[in-house]
């Protein structure tokens, strides 16, 4: 299947370069020597901008070429994959800009994007030293001026691009009575600002993306002027809520990318070590743990895929997809990678033994994935807040199925994002779910023709039980406001793993018709992908006797095979050399032409 995001992905990946020479620009010697020197990878990201990356960051109706999130999330994902460092110092401009994407006027989306589009880099200022997560107790205060402007004062940390953002989206009090409308967002410009009333705090030393800016910033008395407001006054929380939305579904292009290095790093060194005369790759302990580790990367992709595909097919629903897909893709992401940990033995943490020290690089640097954005108890605090309107949605059996169905079907052209419609709660629950149903008949009238398909009908089948029983786990728990109990954040985290397995379903059962052919057909044949998603899924959520080892092995197979022929390991076909390239058919363009 030729997929447009992967296409363009593909062509990033080429220009890019081999990340293997060490003459490349952005390869992989160039990011560990300016990891170990704790440098800004200033090289790399000035050649993302020749090559235009950061025009992705600004809608199209502001300028830019942002046209819809499975691009961007694609796109990022590519420079993850050789860097989490660089991905997450460069598409911090897109974090720093989404307030205004989200609820500002026309006339700053057209200033800021041609900030943007000008090679200028942009913050977002939220967190606080002695407050963290809890916004709802920040101090940065600003006080209305006599001009009609507003006057900043306080200190925002660990801050992302602090020090070399030019521009920074800042949440600020502006009531000091407090509470959820005591809050705006500000867009401060620091070119404009008199340098006696900011201070840049010292970069902080981290354990991994040692190269990025996380520092800090202090305003005394910055006075920005009215119309930096972005949104309402008092509407700041509502604006970053929202934003986070789609911030939390693209820091999945974080995690999938470093899977993809991981696992690449983890098949590379199967293949090349040998234990008993043998292959590593090819005894059975090795071989499970590569297939697993595989499959929880395919069903990522899945989820993610379906995730960058909802903020524009079903955006009211974003408050559940996001805190799912950002709470489930970085988690799982960490147990792929410390399985391969495992498998690596002592070269997964040396620096100079196996792939000049990689794999130890890529471990460190993913650990802060799961804090961007929200931390995990975060995002599953966030669906448990949206408990009784999701239940009361399942008995109901609504939520946005034509929404979810759009968000599944990767060959049908995805409407632009409409951001008015997002919401801080679905409150007609999880199209997702509502479409589930409907993708298990799709897989039952294939079992009744194929009996091939009879493994994947079982799963799903046990996933349609196993949904209605998160839901009344949910029930249990839907007056928690405050002191939520463990109980409740295990439901959250078995509600995400259901959506993850029924987004997987429903992927397969409405693109399997394009998909069974081109390079990744064996993947979709008989359901092969979706059994072994499934039973990983399933086997997360403590179902007895969902194991696949068949498909497990199976997947693998296909798996090393893409690898070995230079392609992602993925649902879709991306070749990362362009000698390997193919055609939707699945020719490589030599034998194509």
């Amino acid at each position: 299947m030729d997929h447009a995001p992967y296409r363009l992905a593909e062509q990033l990946e080429w220009q890019l370069g081999d990340p293997d020479l060490p003459e490349t620009v952005f390869g992989h010697d160039a990011c560990l020597a300016l990891d170990e020197r704790e440098e800004f990878p200033a090289a790399i990201c000035e050649r993302l901008e020749q090559l235009g990356l950061h025009e992705y960051y600004v809608p199209a109706e502001y300028g830019g070429r942002l046209q819809n999130y499975e691009q961007v999330l694609q796109q990022m994902r590519t420079v993850a994959r050789r860097d989490l460092t660089v991905a997450i110092g460069h598409g911090k401009t897109y974090l720093g800009g989404v307030c205004v994407w989200v609820s500002g006027t026309e006339e700053q989306g057209r200033r800021l994007g041609e900030a943007i589009r000008a090679g200028l880099p942009v913050s977002l200022g939220l967190t606080e030293r002695a407050h963290g997560s809890d916004l709802l107790a920040n101090e940065v205060c600003a006080e209305p001026t006599p001009d009609g402007g507003w006057s900043v004062a306080g200190e925002k940390w660990l801050i992302n691009n602090a020090t070399r953002g030019s521009i920074i989206s800042l949440l600020t009090r502006t009531d000091p009575d407090g509470g959820p409308r005591a809050y705006s967002v500000l867009l401060v410009d620091k070119r404009a600002l008199p340098q006696e009333s900011y201070r840049c705090l010292e970069k902080i030393r981290t354990h991994g993306i040692r190269g990025a800016d996380i520092s800090g910033i202090a305003f005394s008395g910055a006075t920005v002027p009215g119309d930096a407001v972005v949104g309402t006054v008092g509407g700041g929380v509502e604006t970053v809520l929202k934003a986070l939305q789609l911030t939390r579904t693209m820091c999945a292009a974080l995690s999938l990318g470093a899977a993809d290095h991981a696992l690449r790093l983890g098949l590379d060194f199967a293949t090349e070590r040998t234990l008993y005369g043998r292959a590593l790759v090819e005894l059975p302990q090795a071989r499970r743990t590569l297939a697993e580790c595989a499959a929880d990367v395919l069903a990522g992709e899945a989820l993610t895929l379906v995730a960058s595909r909802a903020v524009h097919t079903a955006p009211a629903e974003l408050s559940i997809t996001a805190a799912v897909t950002k709470y489930l893709v970085p988690t799982r992401t960490e147990a792929v990678i410390a399985s391969l940990t495992r498998l690596l033995g002592a070269r997964a943490f040396l620096k100079g033994v196996f792939a000049g020290g990689q794999f130890q690089k890529v471990d460190r640097d993913h650990r802060i994935v799961g804090l961007f954005d929200g931390n995990t108890l975060v995002n599953l605090n966030s669906l448990v807040s949206q408990f009784r309107s999701l239940a009361r949605a399942h008995r109901r059996g609504t939520g946005d199925v034509t929404g979810a169905v759009r968000a599944f079907r990767l060959a049908e052209p995805l409407p632009p994002f409409a951001p008015e419609r997002l919401s801080l709660v679905a409150r007609h629950g999880s199209g997702v779910f509502a479409a589930l149903p409907g993708s298990v008949e799709q897989l039952r009238r294939a079992a009744a023709e194929d009996p091939a398909f009879k493994p994947a009908l079982q799963a799903a089948e046990r996933l349609l039980t196993a949904v209605d029983q998160v839901h009344e786990e949910l029930a249990e728990h839907q007056n928690t406001v405050t002191d939520v109990p463990p109980a409740a954040f295990d439901a959250a985290r078995r509600f995400s793993l259901c959506f993850a397995a029924a987004a997987c379903v429903g992927l397969w059962a409405h693109t399997r018709a394009e998909a069974e052919t081109g390079a990744t057909a064996e993947l979709w044949r008989g359901a092969l992908w979706l059994r072994a998603a499934l039973a990983r899924l399933l086997t997360a959520l403590g179902l007895p006797d969902t194991d696949d080892p068949q498909a497990l092995d199976e997947v693998l197979d296909v798996v090393r095979a893409q690898h070995a022929d230079g392609r992602l390991v993925s649902l879709l076909s991306l070749s990362l050399h362009p000698n390997h390239a193919v055609d939707a058919a699945g020719n490589t363009m030599e034998e194509a032409s």
